[in-house]
């Protein structure tokens, strides 16, 4: 579901760059409003959005998709003062061939962290839950339970074992793609394996953390997590395309998914494919217009007081070289945000406060290109040309050994 690959079989960290060669080039599809739009210089280094950096922008993604073989991709890119850059690229049905269009929506993955931790950190607003309270408070039968705190949970630093990296979890989500799952069947997978470290003493990021903290919010919120976060965040938020589903609904239109992490290896349409397994750490659903304006929400923390978004943006130290991970939300060379995949899906959302860009990348694959995920090549290669001195990367580094297979 994403910060590095957390989900199903695949726990390698991303890496950045591909070489870019010349190739086929893909057709683009319309765009959503003026595809680019010229206007006034603001006073920082972000370039105008004009026709020269939109040409280079249709290059740089096309070479992306080419080597990566992406079926279909949408950016967004704007700043104040500078204009906007809004492409679709290839196809959302390979069977059909039916292109990308920019009203479709799409699976976004670990993205729905954002929101459940921001609807956390509402509930600590409204002093109905504290981040240094221990989960147990909460939750009992959680393996250091009285040590773990929200906070640890929230900035992946509890020490719990990963559930999506759990052998027999991966075994049953690949026979049967379509299954549902409860939380606390996710849980079960997690806590048969002991603690990875102690609180606070570490990054690793895990999905188990974030069942946890949606659970937390249902009981403090008293409402399903998913009526809570439609309610309290995502219609606060202004964002009218984005749900949050209990099983394998999809709203329509919508992209099929293409993805390898299959009992075969082979390549799957996972359009109908239940993403209950992810649910407080992925399973949402957005659209393009959506997310640009959650971008800016969260990096701005519009829902949250002032000094809540302040500790939701105090970034610590991860593996990742020029990364450092808040509370449910990246630092990455400046961009922050946050990633998402699942199996055929995956998204980038990130905002850059210098220049109060956003940048949204959404598409309908997720395998890997060289080890290294596709919306992290796109995020490379657009930010490399619109902020060279603080591209978005994130190179593969070792992962901790775990107690089952990762493949």
């Amino acid at each position: 579901m994403r910060w590095r690959r957390a989900c199903v079989t695949v726990a390698a960290a991303a890496m950045l760059t591909v070489p870019l060669s010349t190739g086929n080039v893909y057709g683009v599809a319309p765009a959503l409003g003026p595809s680019v739009s010229a206007s006034v210089s603001g006073d920082n280094d972000f370039p105008e959005l004009g026709p020269a950096v939109a040409a280079r922008l249709d290059t740089a993604v096309r070479q992306v998709m080419r080597e990566a073989n992406v079926p279909g991709v949408m950016v967004s890119l704007s700043a104040p003062g500078k204009g906007s850059y809004v492409r679709t690229f290839g196809v959302a049905d390979k069977a059909t061939g039916a292109p990308m269009e920019p009203n479709l929506y799409m699976r976004i993955g670990s993205e729905t962290k954002t929101f459940t931790v921001t609807a956390l950190l509402e509930l600590v607003d409204e002093g109905k839950v504290g981040l240094d309270d221990p989960i147990d408070k909460y939750i009992k039968g959680v393996p250091n339970g009285d040590k773990i705190t929200l906070r640890n949970l929230a900035n992946m630093r509890s020490g719990l074992f990963n559930y999506s990296m759990d052998e027999d979890f991966v075994k049953a989500l690949e026979s049967d793609p379509k299954k549902p799952f409860t939380p606390q069947q996710l849980l079960d997978y997690a806590f048969k394996h002991p603690v990875q470290f102690q609180p606070g003493e570490e990054f690793e990021y895990s999905n188990t953390n974030l069942i946890l903290v949606g659970l937390v919010v249902e009981k403090a919120g008293g409402m399903p997590l998913n009526e809570f976060v439609d309610q309290r965040v995502v219609k606060p938020a202004g964002l009218r395309h984005t749900v949050f589903p209990t099983g394998a609904e999809f709203p329509s239109p919508h992209a099929h998914g293409y993805t390898n992490q299959t009992a075969s290896g082979k390549i799957e349409d996972t359009v109908d494919w239940n993403p209950s397994w992810a649910w407080a750490a992925g399973a949402m659903v957005s659209d393009l217009r959506d997310l640009r304006r959650w971008a800016r929400t969260l990096a701005t923390g519009t829902l949250l007081s002032r000094e809540t978004q302040e500790q939701r943006l105090k970034t610590e130290p991860t593996e990742i070289p020029g990364a450092g991970y808040g509370l449910g939300i990246f630092d990455i060379q400046g961009w922050i945000g946050h990633n998402g995949s699942l199996p055929g899906y995956e998204s980038l959302t990130i905002y850059f406060p210098e220049s109060q860009a956003t940048l949204v990348v959404l598409l309908n694959t997720d395998v890997l290109h060289d080890n290294t995920e596709p919306s992290t090549l796109f995020g490379e290669a657009i930010t490399r040309i619109v902020t060279p001195d603080n591209v978005f990367n994130i190179p593969v580094v070792a992962s901790r050994p775990s107690p089952s297979p990762t493949s």
